[in-house]
């Protein structure tokens, strides 16, 4: 039986395999491989691939626990109702408390990787209101329906696939093997790269936080949450490659979109037209997807009364919560405005690392339960705590900001209590 049915919720489910694995592309490739790539080869240099295959092993350890616990539980808000049932109210609301915060920095990040693409096609175009303009329009796709934002998405999610496939095959006739020389800097940089480069991994869970609005939840969110990260690995490490092989990790380093720089290196300016096109469609369909995961975490801890009732209202005739809906719309759209790409990923990876720690912390007390072996969830943990750690040393901000948000949550947390009793 659907969770809907079983705990009489409002949502209604309506997607199948093909949208549920769309979602979780769409929430993964994106502002990562588009923008972030160039942040990464800057730290990695060629050893960026390793960076990627580090991100890429520590996201499948989390996938799994995220897989099984959706299949365990699919309802709507995801990790805080695993903390709920699993941990403890007050875990679970600062599990979903990050995971807000989290996809918020995040989906400022990759409106911002929208509006550099847009701006290397029409020169002319402010960044910043560029973001914002795309963030108010993406809330009210959201605010029409979960169908209509699942069709757009798919849309956007094959017609990305397609360019960036495109931009492998026709990079391997341009590509330069020597750029790979030195394979591997020195320091601790394939490990910092590889801290940035699992932003782009995060969205792999996003689907689950919708599932009370997917068919058969608790096959299709498993499945689609493995299936999307394998699609995924498989073009990072191509394209990663290549735009390697094409220009040399220090160009990478100096863009800010350094897909359409490395394509230069073809001398086609209509394929450095159409791989800009791919960073606005890959871009857009991510923040689509943090508009709507935001704002279905939200409706979760609404209705557990841990955020304001208003914002587990529904529309109507919409049957969205689009209280939510807009506010996480707004909220990233002044992300934007405020701080830069580099801390957005930061902040953003830290709240992503925190929840995802706690879904794996999760994992580890549903198996107790089930007296079933522990060693991938306590693997899945300390991949998170090492990529926390090194992510802070990197970025301050990232620490600054990442305290604030657990502090602000400790406060609303209490005053929530407070106002419940």
């Amino acid at each position: 039986m659907n969770a809907k049915g079983k705990e009489g919720r409002g949502l209604r489910p309506s997607l199948g395999l093909l949208d549920a694995t769309a979602i979780s592309v769409g929430a993964i490739i994106g502002a990562g491989i588009y923008v972030v790539i160039g942040i990464v080869a800057g730290m990695a240099g060629p050893g960026m691939l390793i960076s990627m295959i580090l991100a890429a092993v520590a996201s499948l350890l989390i996938a799994l626990s995220y897989a099984e616990l959706s299949a365990w539980l699919p309802l709507e808000g995801s990790v805080y109702e695993f903390a709920y049932r699993l941990i403890s109210p007050s875990a679970a609301f600062f599990a979903g408390w990050m995971y807000m915060m989290g996809n918020a920095f995040a989906g400022a990040a990759v409106a911002l990787g929208f509006a550099y693409y847009f701006v290397a096609l029409f020169p002319l175009a402010e960044p910043q209101v560029i973001a914002v303009l795309l963030c108010s329009a993406f809330a009210a796709v959201n605010f029409y329906g979960i169908r209509q934002s699942a069709q757009l998405n798919n849309v956007l999610v094959g017609a990305k696939l397609l360019i960036l496939a495109f931009f492998i095959l026709l990079g391997l006739e341009h590509f330069h093997l020597e750029d790979f020389q030195p394979s591997v800097p020195s320091g601790g940089g394939v490990i910092y790269g590889a801290c940035y480069i699992f932003f782009a991994f995060a969205g792999f869970g996003r689907v689950s936080v919708m599932a009370e609005e997917i068919e058969d939840a608790r096959r299709t969110v498993p499945k689609a949450i493995i299936l999307s990260l394998l699609i995924s690995t498989v073009f990072y490490l191509a394209i990663g490659a290549v735009a390697i092989g094409l220009v040399g990790a220090p160009s990478l380093a100096a863009s800010s979109s350094p897909l359409a720089d490395a394509m230069r290196a073809t001398g086609s300016p209509a394929a450095v037209s159409l791989v800009s096109l791919g960073g606005l469609l890959a871009t857009a369909s991510v923040l689509l997807t943090s508009i709507l995961a935001v704002s279905r975490e939200a409706y979760a801890m609404a209705l557990r009364r841990n955020l304001p009732d208003r914002l587990a209202k529904l529309h109507p005739v919409h049957g969205t919560p689009y209280i939510s809906v807009w506010i996480a719309g707004m909220l990233m759209a002044l992300l934007a405005l405020l701080v830069d790409l580099q801390n957005l990923v930061a902040v953003g990876t830290f709240g992503t690392l925190f929840y995802y720690a706690m879904a794996c912390v999760s994992d580890i007390r549903l198996r107790m339960q089930r007296r079933e072996g522990l060693i991938l969830p306590v693997a899945g943990v300390v991949f998170c705590l090492v990529l926390l750690i090194f992510l802070l040393f990197t970025s301050p901000l990232a620490l600054s900001l990442g305290t604030i948000m657990v502090i602000s949550g400790g406060l609303f947390y209490k005053l929530m209590s407070k106002m419940r009793s």
